[in-house]
């Protein structure tokens, strides 16, 4: 027979409420030491990562941008359709060497033929009656002339039967009616050599008037003609000058209007960079500045020529005369890395430039400890920037090593351990 025991149940049940009190104290008190204990710091692999020592003296600010290699403006030349005409032949192709003589294409217009025979035809009837107006005037010349010897005759005829009527009117031979006869008709004929003296002259200038008009009338028409025989010539597109053929645009059988390019010719040996410098970095760059131009077959020198006033796409096209010669290979549209010279700081704290790093500004950056185990996230104020390296303004000492690489994947954490 069972006997009850109510003290014993109490006693257990007193003892469960202890065991669960205590669990609980000690869940809460793992929680709080969890909660107070700081997570480890993650471990970085020390030879995946760039690091640099801060350096006090000279530096060299740069920009640098990639481009191509482009003809200069003076040594290339655009071959331009002076006339509709249709391409027939083609003679050259893009890449070929050319001479001021070669014969890149050749092309026919029927109505540049039709009006350079019209001006052929019309320069011969200028000049036949420029022969003709010739003639005619120097025959009526020569009758005037002939006149004018009649009454210049006839004058000094009269002139000396004046002279014998007064002398024979002295003496009382001859009446005074008959001296004043001779010597009126001798007057007379004095006024009429006159006249016809300055008719003579008169007409020799009208002459030489009617004779320029004509003498105009046939230049036109040898302006003309020479305009339709340069027409016509141009109908042989020739390269104009010593180069390399680096386009054309036209097939034969294609229909080309006034004015369309019909071969592009370039002087391989006259070329010059032109870069893209992001709009961040142009703003410093001066006509001038010395410059270098790596073609990735050599690297040559060169100077800030001209600098586009306009933004596209968010970069500056800065061309770069070339100085000296071209490396081999260089030639039209080749790609090339430049690097612009801006001003050289000098006795200024310095160090890498960080990836994504701006000028101006405060970055972070992870700073090694003595032994180079450990980093810790520090505040950086920078100043100017260069290609490879930034004014350090406050933050850093002389000596210091920081992390240069890309650090974003640990930027919730301000201390790093590297092995």
């Amino acid at each position: 027979m069972d006997i009850s025991r109510p003290d014993l149940k109490q006693k257990k049940s007193r003892n469960r409420l202890i065991l669960v009190g205590v669990a609980a104290a000690v869940v809460i008190a793992v929680t709080i030491l969890a909660m107070r204990v700081k997570p480890a710091s993650p471990l970085v692999e020390r030879a995946s990562v760039w690091t640099d020592t801060v350096k006090r003296g000279p530096m060299l600010r740069q920009v640098r941008g990639p481009g191509t290699l482009v003809p200069r403006e003076d040594r290339i030349r655009l071959i331009p359709a002076e006339t509709e005409a249709t391409v027939v032949r083609i003679r050259v192709l893009p890449g070929a060497k050319v001479e001021p003589d070669t014969q890149l294409m050749d092309l026919v217009d029927p109505q540049v033929q039709q009006e350079l025979l019209d001006a052929q035809l019309q320069l011969k009837a200028a000049q036949a009656d420029y022969t003709n107006t010739k003639a005619k005037l120097q025959s009526d010349l020569m009758t005037q002339r002939a006149g004018a010897a009649t009454v210049h005759a006839d004058h000094d005829q009269a002139q000396l039967q004046a002279s014998t009527d007064k002398s024979l009117y002295d003496l009382g031979v001859i009446s005074g009616l008959t001296y004043k006869a001779s010597k009126g008709k001798a007057d007379e004929l004095t006024t009429r050599n006159d006249i016809e003296n300055q008719r003579l002259t008169l007409n020799e200038k009208t002459i030489e008037t009617e004779l320029a008009v004509q003498q105009t009338k046939v230049q036109q028409a040898q302006a003309m003609l020479a305009l339709k025989q340069k027409q016509q010539d141009a109908l042989s597109v020739r390269a104009g000058i010593s180069g390399v053929l680096v386009d054309l645009p036209h097939q034969v059988g294609e229909h080309v209007a006034p004015g369309t390019t019909l071969a592009k010719v370039v002087q391989p040996d006259q070329l010059k960079a032109s870069l893209k410098i992001a709009e961040t970095q142009a703003r410093d760059i001066q006509i001038g500045q010395p410059a270098e131009v790596d073609t990735h077959n050599g690297v040559i020198n060169g100077k800030v020529m001209r600098i586009d006033p306009a933004v596209v796409a968010g970069t500056v096209t800065v061309d770069v005369e070339i100085e000296g010669a071209l490396p081999q290979g260089a030639r039209p549209d080749l790609s090339v890395d430049g690097t612009i010279d801006l001003d050289r700081m000098t006795n200024v704290v310095y160090v890498g430039r960080p990836a994504s790093s701006t000028e101006e500004g405060t970055i972070n950056l992870f700073k090694l400890s003595a032994d180079g185990k450990t980093a810790v996230r520090i505040p950086v104020k920078v100043g100017k920037a260069s290609v490879n390296s930034i004014e350090v303004i406050q933050g850093l000492s002389e000596g210091d090593v920081v992390i240069l690489s890309d650090m974003s994947r640990w930027e919730n954490t301000d201390h790093i351990r590297l092995e």
